[in-house]
């Protein structure tokens, strides 16, 4: 339709004239500097990595990985809550927008703020690191499973109802599996973005192995360093791999 097309060609000219604006004021560096040589310099002393630290690398890494399973489960389950409060046609209708603008204040601040909220309140521990990614993991999943729940087919709960059914039964054979294969992967993909948010948030004290990516920072240790960014890339990297596989039986099994 025109108005579409012409909505889509404003907002193009406009990402164009911001782009050329940002490319002359950006304050770039100095010609004279050679950042390519910089550059060179600086990731050749990544290598060869410190293999010697790898025992508490690991160890650190599996701290990292409890958290943010423990704040993926916990988030998760704060946010079946919100979502159904945030969800039309589930929730009286007074509610959904002050619980939706709820869930977007939380998904406004990034988990590194969320970590700095967290250690003050806390103090420099794990428990802070998980406080944190399970409000940020809450507003993020709190919008998607309302979104799931809204997207729901109702219809056969809706019949077991009529049949006699209880609400618990006509949820759990009228809907539920419909609901599950969604809402697990949303989970599994809450997993993912927490285990690399996690291995931040040890920047600011909240535990896990961000604090020696930070020490081997301070002290130059770019050897040390990259041993860590190593176990990090493969940890997520097989997780990635793991959970998309299960996400893509869960949606061959919806299908059946």
């Amino acid at each position: 339709p025109p108005k579409r097309w012409s909505s889509l060609s404003l907002s193009f000219w406009f990402f164009v004239l911001l782009l050329v604006v940002s490319l002359f004021q950006v304050d770039w560096p100095d010609r004279s500097v050679n950042i390519w040589q910089q550059a060179l310099r600086f990731f050749g002393a990544f290598f060869p990595p410190d293999l010697s630290i790898l025992p508490q690398v690991l160890r650190a890494l599996w701290e990292t990985v409890q958290i943010a399973t423990i704040a993926t489960a916990a988030g998760a389950l704060l946010s079946f809550g919100f979502a159904l409060l945030a969800s039309k046609g589930v929730a009286p209708g007074g509610l959904v927008i002050p619980t939706r603008m709820a869930l977007n204040a939380i998904r406004t601040l990034p988990s590194l703020l969320w970590a700095l909220f967290a250690v003050a309140l806390m103090g420099a521990n794990t428990l802070a690191g998980i406080a944190a990614l399970t409000f940020y993991a809450a507003g993020y999943l709190g919008k998607f499973f309302s979104e799931t729940f809204e997207a729901a087919d109702f219809r056969a709960a809706r019949s077991l109802r009529r049949a006699g059914a209880s609400r618990w039964q006509a949820m759990q054979y009228g809907l539920w599996p419909s609901l599950r294969p969604q809402l697990w992967s949303q989970i599994l993909w809450m997993l993912e973005y927490n285990i690399r948010s996690a291995s931040i948030i040890g920047y600011v004290g909240a535990g896990g192995i961000g604090l020696q990516l930070l020490r081997y920072q301070e002290f130059g240790q770019w050897d040390r360093f990259a041993t860590v960014l190593i176990c990090i890339f493969a940890v997520v990297v097989g997780l990635d791999v793991l959970s998309s596989r299960i996400r893509r039986r869960l949606t061959e099994e919806s299908r059946r």
